[in-house]
């Protein structure tokens, strides 16, 4: 079978060349020059199918953009339809004083927002005051509590707390600063800055925990009825959130970083499936930078 033929005009400068039409499986490629300004790709395969069935929602309407055109692209997080397409927006707390402090919080609920974390929670509110959200989720641990409240003021529908979103548990270190805890629990201490998804503690593993937690908060919140919704939580469960939604393992876990105020941001489709919008962004932080509506 031979599919539609692709004719692309040439400029003096490089184009990128986008076939009109595509189907079946991965084709063999035949380049013909037509003149000196046209180029015919011929595209030959022995599958007899049809093109892709194209996806739509719920509503008839096509999914956002080509990426989400082929079945399995990518991972669901729900493992069934969700009601719509949604935008998820999560930020990090602002600057705690265990921050300020170098100190291991962890689950611990002793640390709060200093002056500069509200101001940076306020930040965060400016930065997104265009924006619309149905629904904002937060941990109950209190610096990323104190941050959703700063942020959702004004807003009518109340903060749904999940305990999915808190911080992973690092029992004997949390509290500690990071210089005693590599003095005095080095072993420990080691394992979890140099090999995180190993790192094991009071029988257990903290980073397969959080991974768990991870997916059953994606769950929890796709699930919710809403198309736009803004997550506050902590650097590490942050962390879990992003590699579960691009499939990553626990050994990706220090693959990337989330500063105090960052912001992440994902879209879904009807499948559940995530594609990342947005990492760690920081505009805000250091300008009066206003993200556009979603």
């Amino acid at each position: 079978m031979t599919c539609a033929v692709a004719v692309f005009t040439t400029t003096p400068l490089c184009s990128a060349l986008i076939p009109h039409s595509y189907s079946g499986r991965r084709p063999t490629l035949q380049l013909s020059s037509r003149s000196s300004s046209a180029l015919s790709i011929h595209c030959s395969t022995s599958s007899s199918e049809a093109t892709p069935e194209k996806v739509v929602t719920v509503d008839g309407s096509p999914l956002t953009g080509g990426a989400y055109d082929f079945k399995q692209a990518t991972t669901s997080l729900t493992n069934e339809p969700i009601s719509s397409s949604k935008t998820v927006t999560l930020i990090r707390h602002g600057l705690s004083t265990w921050n300020a402090e170098s100190r291991i919080q962890g689950s611990s609920d002793l640390s709060v927002l200093t002056e500069t974390g509200e101001k940076q929670a306020e930040r965060c509110k400016k930065a997104m005051e265009d924006i619309h959200f149905d629904q904002c989720f937060s941990s109950p641990i209190s610096r990323a509590k104190q941050t959703a409240e700063i942020m959702w003021q004004g807003r009518e529908e109340p903060l749904i707390f999940l305990d999915s979103l808190k911080e992973l548990c690092l029992y004997h270190l949390e509290g500690m600063t990071n210089a005693d805890a590599k003095k005095i629990y080095a072993e420990d201490y080691t394992a979890w800055r140099e090999d995180p998804a190993n790192f094991f503690i009071n029988d257990r593993y903290p980073l397969r925990d959080l991974w768990v937690d991870a997916r059953n908060a994606w769950k929890e919140i796709l699930l919710t009825p809403g198309k736009s919704f803004l997550v506050v939580t902590h650097k590490s469960i942050l962390r879990a959130l992003t590699c579960t939604a691009l499939g990553l393992g626990t050994e990706r876990f220090r693959a990337l970083d989330i500063n105090n105020g960052g912001i992440c941001k994902f879209s879904f489709n009807v499948r559940g499936e995530a594609m990342l919008q947005g990492l760690n962004l920081t505009a805000h932080m250091y300008s009066d930078h206003v993200y556009p509506p979603n």
